[in-house]
């Protein structure tokens, strides 16, 4: 392989992985903002099934007309709106997952374009500051992998919450929180850590 060539591998994993480190930070500060919006999905869960126990008309509140279906549609309206704010979260996070995956799949196409050029030595050397290309690009698929499974995942817990289904609602904060893989992460400031040298070298 060239040294032109090795030079530009090198410049795209430097970026891959500076991508990863940023885009880290973004994806569990996203995580974090979402975490009270589901402690407030709790809430209003507990709340509309605390509501549907209520008997207003043996209330002296019986006097105020439609105010059963007026409670009962604030506290939906209000499910609704912590749905939206979680939904925009996973815009976010799609960004996320979008950005490292454009990455990881551009330093694998160079990889690709110059497979004729590569020999086993030069894929698997490793110096005192770099780890070896094969290990980089191992490393960068198990984060790409690893962050599009986590979007799937919390996606499809948010797709099957729905105002009116309280057994779903209240599941949803353990279920999203069952999803948080510590392993997963420390997994990826592993690598990043790994890398370190390599990205600051010139």
């Amino acid at each position: 392989m060239s040294k032109s060539v090795l030079f530009s591998f090198d410049q795209i994993l430097k970026k891959c992985f500076q991508s990863l480190e940023n885009n880290q930070k973004v994806w569990n500060s996203v995580l974090a903002e979402c975490k009270p919006l589901m402690v407030s999905l709790g809430n209003l869960e507990e709340q509309l099934r605390a509501f549907q126990k209520v008997q207003i008309a043996n209330t002296p509140l019986h006097t105020f007309p439609d105010l059963h279906q007026r409670l009962h549609f604030k506290l939906l309206q209000a499910v609704d709106i912590v749905l939206g704010k979680l939904t925009d979260k996973m815009c976010s996070l799609q960004s996320v997952r979008d950005a490292i995956s454009n990455q990881v799949s551009g330093a694998f196409q160079l990889y690709e374009q110059n497979i004729g050029t590569l020999d086993l030595a030069t894929c698997t050397q490793r110096s005192a500051v770099a780890p070896s290309i094969a290990d980089m690009l191992e490393w960068l698929q198990d984060a790409e992998r690893y962050y599009r499974q986590q979007f799937l995942r919390r996606k499809n817990v948010l797709l099957t919450l729905r105002a009116d289904d309280l057994s779903l609602l209240e599941s949803a904060p353990k279920r999203w929180e069952s999803l948080e893989t510590l392993s997963g992460e420390e997994s990826i400031s592993d690598t990043l850590f790994k890398v370190s040298f390599f990205i600051e070298s010139q």
